[in-house]
């Protein structure tokens, strides 16, 4: 697999220099400086211990599921799939490393790792830190960033990074009129604040809206939450939302919730700037329908001495590492059965430059 040169830390350089590589690309290579973005959901990331308030009782060692009450718990769950992993699934310590052995391998597609990364689906930030310090430790990246939700299944949004924080990170709570029963499978919105290394600001947003069977209105006011946290910014700071937004294409096709809701605040960085395997990030098998379930919105911001821009042709879907592919090059979930696969969703990077005041 090529690799781009090493990735020096971005406190302490003007600038970074980033190759992001992707299968298939037509153009594969970025061959000047800045400053690199990655969103991933890892799928499940849990750690083997049973954690009070959190639904987590399918990802525990088998030899912690033989008790008659965990067994009632499971034979609760309606959805068949879910029950036999609660029962069955033997989650341990080995497993885990093996789990985050595959995460590290796919975010070193970029050569010293993304400046950022967005995560999703992460139990809490010791996992973080843990896939950081255990497997991550020559890239350079600061303490997780992850503020504990309220999501019943105890899944969080977080961000590892190489620029400094400028500002205590805030999670933004959803609420959803007309649903509130389903506020609870769902998560915050995480606002976290960089700065950059010629010291100006960089907004970025971390998401997970509610997942494609609940209502379309739930995600219409989740955008509708994450337009209102954007316009609360300075005018002039540059921001971007990252995250797994749960918009299918036949959503989008048939409501029109992106050109309402998105469009006309963001940029969506894949639409025009996406080179390479650019199918979608994640592929339902049932109708053969790729959709950018993950995504990278843009705002520029104002700035009139330095400018966070979007790369022209940076965009890619981060699917070079051969684990991250089915045979029928789809995302290869992780299946712990066999410790095969990565995630579900594929990875997606963009590149930002910083345009200095002529």
């Amino acid at each position: 697999m090529r690799r781009i040169p090493h990735l020096p830390a971005p406190i302490v350089m003007a600038s970074l220099v980033v190759v992001l590589l992707a299968a298939c690309a037509t153009r594969d290579s970025l061959p000047d400086a800045g400053l690199s973005i990655m969103t991933f959901n890892v799928q499940n990331l849990f750690d083997t211990v049973d954690d009070p308030g959190k639904d987590d009782k399918a990802y525990l060692p088998l030899e912690q599921k033989q008790s008659t009450a965990h067994r009632d718990a499971c034979q609760a769950i309606e959805v068949e799939s879910w029950r036999a992993e609660c029962l069955e699934l033997d989650w341990d310590e080995a497993l885990l490393a093996h789990k985050l052995r595959a995460l590290a391998d796919t975010i070193r597609q970029v050569d010293g790792g993304p400046a950022i990364i967005v995560f999703q689906e992460v139990e809490h930030a010791a996992l973080l830190d843990r896939l950081r310090t255990g497997y991550l430790a020559d890239l350079g990246y600061g303490p997780a960033i992850l503020v504990e939700g309220s999501d019943l299944r105890g899944i969080d949004v977080g961000f590892l990074s190489k620029l400094p924080l400028a500002a205590e990170p805030v999670l933004h709570p959803l609420t959803f009129p007309g649903h509130p029963d389903r506020e609870g499978d769902t998560r915050g919105v995480l606002e976290a604040t960089f700065q950059q290394p010629d010291g100006s600001l960089l907004t970025g947003f971390a998401v997970h809206f509610p997942a494609p069977f609940h209502p379309t209105a739930m995600r219409e006011q989740a955008y509708a939450r994450l337009n209102a946290l954007r316009a609360a910014l300075p005018a002039d700071r540059p921001a971007f939302a990252a995250g797994d937004f749960n918009t299918t294409r036949t959503e989008d096709r048939d409501t029109g919730i992106l050109e309402r809701y998105v469009r006309p605040h963001w940029a969506i960085v894949h639409e025009t700037e996406c080179r390479g395997d650019c199918r979608g990030t994640y592929y339902y098998a049932l109708d053969d329908n790729w959709s950018f379930l993950d995504m990278i919105l843009f705002a520029p911001g104002r700035r009139k001495d330095a400018t966070a821009v979007l790369r022209a042709e940076s965009v890619r879907v981060a699917n070079a590492v051969p684990a991250q592919r089915t045979t029928a090059n789809t995302p290869a979930a992780f299946e712990p059965a066999t410790a095969t696969g990565v995630s579900d969703h594929w990875p997606l990077l963009l590149l930002l430059d910083l345009k200095q005041k002529q």
